[in-house]
């Protein structure tokens, strides 16, 4: 079932993109006002086939009123395409989506960060020399990076833009935060964060897409309006 009314967003997103100062909105050289044509419910039947999990229904009802992605938060959403009869979402990081768990749990509710429990990194002067203090260093990032961006920590996310420095946004699929945004700041040792409205509830992606035309339009009005004479 699709349960979102995205109605009036194909309107003003054409709107928006031909307003003066539209390129100054935030991540617009990225998606370029583009929007690639929305599913069919047939494609969406397949694709959720093929992950085996039925999208949140606020994100699957976008899929098919408005676009299967471009234009929108930060640099866009991800697209997804059919690539050899197989679906997948394309762009700077939506590699980082597992399709094959996305039907598994995301088993968080709360912040988490898998680097906490990680011990503090070398130091030099616990070394009698600048090869052993490398050495460690070297060995203490390796288990970091494996430890922080083990792909055990996005089970059930997936990934639909990016922000620029890594750092990516992304919903949940499966498990009690399903429907929720998530910031994925792994890129600077910030871990995982759910988003929240201003009175602490859960953002989900309407609250989301939403927020950002919102701004998008408030900051072309704001711009053109102290520009006109």
């Amino acid at each position: 079932m699709i349960f979102s009314d995205w109605s009036d967003v194909p309107d003003r997103l054409a709107r928006l993109s031909t307003r003066p100062y539209a390129d100054k909105v935030f991540g617009a050289d990225g998606h370029q006002w583009r929007c690639e044509p929305p599913l069919t419910t047939d494609e969406l039947a397949e694709l959720e086939s093929q992950l085996d999990v039925e999208l949140p229904a606020e994100y699957r009802s976008f899929l098919v009123q408005v676009s299967r992605g471009s234009t929108g938060p930060a640099y866009g959403l991800f697209p997804v395409h059919r690539v050899d009869g197989r679906w997948r979402w394309e762009g700077d990081g939506a590699d980082l989506t597992d399709l094959e768990t996305l039907s598994q749990p995301f088993p968080h509710t709360d912040a988490f960060n898998p680097a906490d429990d990680l011990p503090d990194p070398p130091d030099e002067a616990d070394f009698d020399s600048e090869d052993k203090f490398y050495e460690a260093e070297d060995a203490y990032w390796q288990q970091h990076e494996a430890v922080v961006f083990s792909p055990e920590h996005s089970t059930g996310l997936l990934y639909l833009c990016h922000l620029g420095c890594a750092y990516r946004e992304a919903l949940v699929v499966s498990g009690p935060a399903r429907g929720q945004m998530w910031a994925d700041d792994t890129a600077s040792d910030g871990g995982f964060r759910p988003l929240h409205e201003p009175d602490g509830s859960p953002t989900g992606f309407t609250r989301w897409y939403r927020r950002w035309l919102e701004q998008a339009e408030e900051l072309t009005r704001c711009r053109s309006s102290r520009n006109t004479p």
